[in-house]
């Protein structure tokens, strides 16, 4: 590995790759041993998402998972890492108001070893955004399809297909970025909006199921892999048939989004 590979991927680093149009990869890991083996295939961004609770833990929804979950889940994952920029999902009910959100945050950044904190809502979220960033905590957006609000959504839908509903999302992406959000992540949004949404703010857009044309994607770890019993639309498997194994299929993720050939239409809903 070249020192170049080895320099941490920063704000900056990103910011910088949003200008010069170059694909940012991001991936989740909720251990030391996957942490190590994501960095080393060279993806820019480790996400412990709070997606540990269905693909870990083997809930139904997102919900049960708690602070001590995400606080131990993130420091194994801090282990393992080099290079990548670490963010760590804020789990449901851990921002309610701005107190207990920056009680919450400094938890994963101080105990868990984060770099970077994610939370859904839209532009409700703004004054918790503030916050976090006035104290030196940087912060991901989340919107489109958000599973902290799966039972008030009525389940895993796509977001932002009538008028109205776009407009809301691209103006609450525009309110966020001024609130102090470092990136934004779309999920389960028509490409057409989430290009729109990726060219009208200044910070990256990682999609996962929005088309090509955000700034990034992510992918579940476990998706990526396969083990995921059903695999939602937008996800792929890169091990099937990878005579390189583990390894192999994540240096194939990563070739292919940064050379556009992930996401397909195939994992786009219009």
């Amino acid at each position: 590995m070249s020192n170049d590979n080895l320099k941490p991927v920063t704000l900056n680093t990103l910011a910088r790759m949003k200008a010069a149009r170059e694909k940012i990869t991001v991936l989740t890991a909720y251990d030391a041993g996957f942490a190590r083996l994501v960095d080393d295939c060279g993806v820019e961004v480790i996400l412990v998402g709070d997606s540990l609770g269905m693909v870990v833990q083997g809930g139904e929804t997102t919900l049960p998972v708690t602070m001590d979950d995400m606080v131990y889940h993130t420091r194994a994952v801090a282990r393992g890492r080099r290079r990548a920029l670490l963010i760590a999902d804020m789990p449901f009910m851990s921002y309610p108001n701005v107190d207990v959100a920056i009680t919450n945050a400094a938890r994963l950044i101080q105990e868990g070893g984060a770099q970077m904190v994610k939370l859904e809502g839209n532009a409700r979220q703004a004054e918790v955004v503030t916050a976090l960033s006035e104290r030196g905590i940087p912060v991901c957006g989340h919107l489109g399809l958000q599973p902290q609000y799966v039972h008030k959504l009525g389940g895993y839908r796509v977001q932002g297909r009538e008028r109205k509903e776009a407009t809301e999302m691209l103006e609450d992406a525009g309110l966020l970025a001024r609130a102090g959000a470092d990136m934004l992540v779309l999920e389960c949004v028509p490409p057409l909006l989430a290009d729109e949404i990726s060219r009208c703010i200044d910070i990256p857009v990682i999609g996962i199921g929005a088309g090509r044309c955000t700034d990034g994607q992510v992918l579940v770890l476990h998706d990526l892999l396969g083990v995921t019993e059903r695999a939602p639309r937008f996800a792929r498997d890169f091990l099937t048939g990878q005579v390189d194994g583990v390894r192999g299929a994540l240096r194939a993720y990563v070739e292919a989004v940064r050379s556009g050939t992930f996401p397909g239409p195939e994992h786009t809903f219009e």
